[in-house]
């Protein structure tokens, strides 16, 4: 037993000795720059002590911004050093973009995101209001001015930052307090405050400062993450659609039909752009036409009511449901049919022209 726990001692040691390694290393790395760089660099100012998601994910957005790529992080309660950093978050008790100074924890303080979204921010959000389109267009390596830049800005916002927004402010994620029937604690922020030193261990400013390093560096994998894939996939699928939906009129007269000549995720798409296009309910798709993931066969697929409803806005005929093969085809005059589901929110062919049949015939039925 003492063999062991001299060597889980030794273990958490050679950790913490680690941690302040990158620590040292990381101002060492600053103090670098200023010396090599021809000027001064930039200090982003924080609170010290026990850190949290949201200035966490806020210092490493600011440091992908141009004004603040080489800012060193000094983490200080005292307002005397705070007045001496170039951008201060989370502590100061001072919200002012013109000072660059990003807290709201001050009495008063009631900066939401706007756009539809009543969440009180947090520094996270309060930076990623500010700093957010320019994090994105460089990341993304797209022009500032392109509306894919506000596109996204709303959809990480959404997905991502108002959640961080809502825990660090103690907002209720179910307003009517519902008892929730389990705990959750993989969360973001859950696992940037499992980062803090434990109530027993050593908390020195050189453990802890080291561990805020290691928070920031999870907190921005994560939205860099996140970016990527709405930038680089959920973006491009959104483009397919709203192309498909812009001439579905050339797939069917009547409009109810789309059709994708390859597989992409278009539910949420289709709902929002229907939205903003203002597309009248009596010309609404019904049914989608696309190759299945193998691209060995083609599917019809019902639109439902809503994203996500079991409810189709007109499912595939009830003579159909539940029927597969050369039954189906004979049944339907269709043919290479393979199946329609039982409920009738989805059915195969084996060719695209077969599928949009069966698209066109349950339009009529």
């Amino acid at each position: 037993m003492r063999v062991m726990q001299k060597v889980v001692r030794t273990a958490l040691c050679l950790s913490r000795s680690r941690l302040v390694r990158m620590a040292t290393t990381d101002t060492s790395q600053a103090t670098k720059r200023q010396k090599t760089g021809g000027g001064v660099s930039k200090v982003i100012g924080t609170h010290n002590g026990t850190f949290h998601c949201d200035e966490a994910l806020a210092v490493y957005m600011l440091r992908l911004t141009e004004a603040y790529r080489d800012a060193g992080v000094k983490r200080t309660r005292d307002p005397n050093v705070l007045d001496t950093c170039d951008i201060v978050v989370d502590v100061g008790a001072v919200y002012d973009e013109s000072r660059q100074r990003f807290d709201h924890h001050q009495r008063g303080f009631v900066e939401v995101f706007g756009h539809g979204f009543t969440t009180k921010l947090s520094s996270a959000g309060l930076v990623y209001k500010h700093f957010g389109r320019e994090v994105i267009s460089s990341h993304l390596n797209i022009s500032p001015d392109d509306p894919k830049v506000d596109t996204l800005w709303l959809k990480l916002y959404k997905e991502f930052i108002e959640a961080i927004d809502g825990i660090d402010n103690g907002i209720s994620q179910y307003p009517n307090d519902i008892q929730a029937k389990y705990r959750s604690r993989t969360d973001l922020s859950s696992r940037v405050g499992w980062l803090n030193p434990a109530w027993n261990e050593p908390f020195d400013s050189q453990t802890v400062d080291a561990q805020f390093l290691k928070a920031s560096q999870l907190t921005g994998e994560e939205f860099l993450g996140r970016l990527s894939y709405y930038g680089r996939s959920w973006l491009p699928a959104r483009d397919l659609v709203l192309a498909a939906l812009s001439k579905r009129e050339n797939v069917d007269p009547s409009g109810r039909v789309i059709v994708f000549d390859q597989y992409a995720p278009w539910k949420e798409h289709l709902f929002e752009l229907e939205q903003e296009l203002s597309v009248p309910a009596p010309t609404q798709p019904y049914y989608i036409v696309y190759p299945d993931e193998t691209g060995g066969n083609w599917r019809v697929q019902a639109v439902p009511v809503s994203p996500e409803s079991f409810e189709s806005r007109k499912a595939l005929p009830e003579p159909w449901r539940g029927i597969r093969d050369e039954e189906l085809s004979r049944l339907s005059g269709i043919e290479d049919c393979v199946f329609v589901h039982a409920s009738g929110f989805i059915g195969g062919n084996k060719t695209k022209e077969g599928a949009l049949e069966m698209a066109r015939r349950a339009l009529k039925i």
